[in-house]
């Protein structure tokens, strides 16, 4: 009779997983868009997770065209450029982004 929880084993030695877990919680496929709250009443939704496909200026002018509000492109170290929009336009992206052919599962909406 062998009992196998009695058996030594390295709890420190590489179980060979690690490409596993950094598949797991990718966030790169990914569209987010975020509001943040300046003062006040006022509000800035961002936009972050544009793939090299699309041109955040041109999709800026769009946004600020069908929207009737200002925005600017952020140069970002880590999340690269993010797409910054007056107001709270959370909503309107999301069904902008979905109506030009980007799936929804790939757009994740965060706030309150």
């Amino acid at each position: 009779m062998s009992l196998q929880n009695l058996q030594k084993a390295d709890p420190f030695a590489d179980d060979g997983l690690d490409d596993i877990a950094d598949q797991v919680g990718s966030e790169e496929n990914y569209l987010h868009i975020r509001i943040q709250q300046r003062n006040g009443r006022k509000s800035l939704t961002t936009l972050q997770g544009l793939g090299k496909e699309y041109d955040p200026k041109k999709l800026l002018k769009a946004f600020k065209k069908e929207f009737a509000c200002n925005g600017t492109v952020v140069d970002d170290e880590q999340l690269g450029e993010v797409i910054q929009l007056q107001g709270d336009q959370r909503i309107k992206i999301k069904n902008f982004l979905v109506e030009n052919g980007i799936p929804m599962s790939n757009i994740k909406v965060h706030g309150f």
